[in-house]
């Protein structure tokens, strides 16, 4: 699934053969999606209506919709306990925004974790025992770090001198924390257990997405005409292998092991005659 945002769709594609089978239409402005396999529904963060959009992937149509606020945008699941966070709220001249708490079993907004410094964060992720949110509070350059069982902003992280912390990713096992910032661009590890940054190398500038392939021990950061690719020689040490070029503004990417693939979209947004695509490369 695939949010072309210009276009107010999402759209479908088939992994193995990279062809677009379906185009979802009825969103204002869509972001941030996840999937739901035991239910056969997508949930889809909508900007432009300032909701969450609950898709049936059968008949490829939005089914529900929770009306939320302004500044819808990020979202992130607890795979524990299913509840979808989604960043609103905030905006221009605000100096907090919220996270709206969703139980996608029930489609449900059933409370917010509220107060999160700065006017917006740009990248969450859970870890996979649903005990940790990590956030990229993106304005006042920290990482914070949110008790799912409390609910509450419980740490924060600052950035050493790097700011507009965008693409974020996990390394569970080693305790290590990636974070990736625009302005300079800086590839980020953090010690999630001391909170101290360990590692920090140049990476490609606007950048969103950010991969760990814990197999290869290897990281892909996805920004506009580049992609960035580390290697990580210990849990401390990491190395600098490639710049992969791409295209224009091909920011959002995924990466799916069991294929060996790494999706980009480019969007070419602001370019004349762009046209939206996907870009598959195969991992070695």
């Amino acid at each position: 699934f695939l949010a072309a945002e210009e276009h107010k769709t999402v759209e479908v594609f088939d992994l193995k053969t990279g062809e677009r089978i379906h185009i979802i239409e009825g969103f204002g402005h869509p972001l941030m999606m996840a999937y739901l396999p035991e239910q056969n529904r997508l949930i889809v963060t909508d900007g432009g209506a300032g909701a969450v959009q609950l898709v049936d992937c059968k008949k490829y149509k939005i089914i529900k919709t929770i009306k939320l606020g302004e500044g819808v945008d990020h979202g992130a699941l607890n795979p524990l306990t299913k509840y979808y966070y989604v960043e609103n709220g905030g905006g221009p001249g605000a100096s907090t925004h919220i996270l709206s708490i969703i139980d996608t079993k029930s489609f449900q907004h059933i409370g917010d974790v509220a107060g999160l410094p700065g006017n917006s964060n740009e990248g969450m992720i859970v870890d996979h025992a649903g005990k940790n949110l990590y956030v990229n509070l993106t304005g006042t350059d920290e990482v914070g770090v949110i008790d799912m069982e409390s609910g509450r902003l419980v740490s924060r992280w600052a950035l050493p001198n790097a700011h507009v912390a965008h693409a974020i990713a996990l390394d569970e096992p080693d305790h290590r924390l990636f974070v990736a910032t625009r302005n300079p661009a800086r590839f980020i590890v953090f010690n999630t257990d001391t909170t101290k940054v360990v590692s920090s190398l140049p990476c490609v500038s606007v950048n969103s997405d950010m991969w760990f392939d814990i197999s290869r021990k290897r990281i892909y950061v996805t920004g506009s005409e580049m992609a960035s690719v580390f290697s990580q020689r210990d849990a401390n040490h990491y190395e600098h292998l490639a710049e992969v070029p791409t295209a224009y503004r091909a920011k959002s990417s995924i990466f799916v092991p069991e294929l060996n693939r790494l999706y980009i979209a480019a969007s070419g947004k602001g370019k004349p005659d762009a046209k939206l695509k996907l870009l598959i490369y195969k991992v070695q």
